[in-house]
């Protein structure tokens, strides 16, 4: 029989192993123990499309959940503030009453019966105070409450709202923790919001490409943990094709699990073959995908970008589209938001997409 692949190639999936995420989740454990004054309980996670900011939320609903936390988990969407609120309520419902009004509908005597309706009672007031009861339901069990958002967007208002009501939650002592992650250009908007500034305090975690050694250490790990062993020449392959890159791990380690298929032993040439393999997927389902989504604009920019073998400067940049600085800037924005390239310091980008610099030349010199 086939053992079973470990390896799990899905945005948002939780891996066997998370590679160099442990400072955060061991801060966070902290935090829950602490229950208050932690300033990890107030954490921003910050990083490119594919360096696992989903998989680490999960893993610290985890944490909270072990201890003894409730936790309710959104994105950044209309509605949020509603869904945060239901969330919360269903994974306390082992904790909370839900008050309820009854009204007898039927009477039989002979023998006597009686038949009764249950309604529950709608809840009264706003967003904050209904929350605000909820959480004081929970202090009476001495149990926290954990709000995770994902993929964060300053244009959403409910967004700015849960920063401000949060805020007060923190003022009033409350058992509360709020997790985020996003894009680092939306992150930057969002703390940089009026409405929001309470945020700049909050942790932030840039999660860039992770270490070779942990990288090695997952993939070897990961593989033990279904009975397979690695040759470390496999493992140095591996490790060099991910370049640190969250979900290329999960790549890489998914094909190349598979190119071994019953033996016990992961080969050089099994990484080879995986290696390429996951290299072609990556193609087809990330770049090939970001690539179509781009304006001829985009494509300008981009293309101007890759002809340089790291960072690029803007000023330089729009020399070569031949255009001004602060009509570059304008297709800057547009791909920073879009999670295509990063900001490396003022006036220099980079691609934050694996790969890409490379998919596009190609591309460019197909046409």
């Amino acid at each position: 029989m086939v053992a079973r692949n470990p390896f799990t190639p899905t945005f948002g999936t939780v891996p066997a192993y998370l590679a160099g995420r442990q400072d955060v989740l061991t801060n966070m454990r902290q935090a829950f123990a602490d229950g208050y004054g932690n300033p990890n309980l107030s954490t921003i996670l910050i990083g490119a499309r594919g360096t696992g900011k989903t998989a680490l939320m999960s893993c610290i609903r985890d944490e909270a959940l072990g201890a003894g936390w409730v936790t309710a988990s959104t994105t950044a969407l209309p509605g949020m503030l509603e869904d945060i609120y239901e969330q919360a309520t269903m994974s306390a419902q082992h904790l909370v009453e839900h008050p309820s009004s009854q009204r007898l509908t039927s009477l039989t005597l002979g023998p006597v019966s009686a038949g009764w309706e249950h309604d529950q009672a709608p809840m009264q007031g706003n967003w904050r105070t209904r929350m605000s009861l909820l959480l004081d339901q929970l202090s009476l069990h001495d149990t926290g409450l954990l709000i995770t958002v994902d993929e964060v967007h300053a244009d959403q208002d409910e967004l700015v709202r849960l920063a401000a009501v949060y805020q007060h939650f923190v003022t009033e002592r409350r058992k509360v923790a709020l997790v985020m992650a996003g894009l680092p250009y939306h992150v930057h908007r969002l703390v940089s919001d009026k409405s929001a500034s309470f945020l700049r305090r909050s942790t932030q975690h840039q999660l860039g490409r992770i270490p070779s050694a942990d990288v090695g250490f997952a993939l070897r790990q990961t593989m033990l943990s279904e009975g397979k062993h690695a040759e470390d020449e496999a493992i140095d392959l591996c490790t060099k094709a991910i370049e640190g890159f969250a979900f290329m791990l999960q790549l890489v380690g998914y094909r190349t699990w598979a190119e071994a298929g019953e033996s016990e032993t992961i080969k050089t040439m099994h990484a080879l073959r995986g290696i390429r393999g996951a290299r072609q997927d990556m193609e087809d389902y990330i770049l090939a995908s970001t690539y179509r989504e781009l304006s001829r604009g985009d494509l300008r920019f981009v293309e101007s970008m890759a002809q340089d073998p790291t960072e690029s400067r803007l000023s330089v940049i729009a020399s070569r589209m031949g255009v001004s600085n602060g009509y570059a800037s304008k297709y800057k924005t547009r791909l920073l938001a879009a999670g295509v390239i990063g900001e490396r310091a003022r006036g220099i980008v980079g691609f934050d997409i694996p790969g890409f610099r490379e998919y596009v030349l190609a591309r460019k010199d197909e046409r």
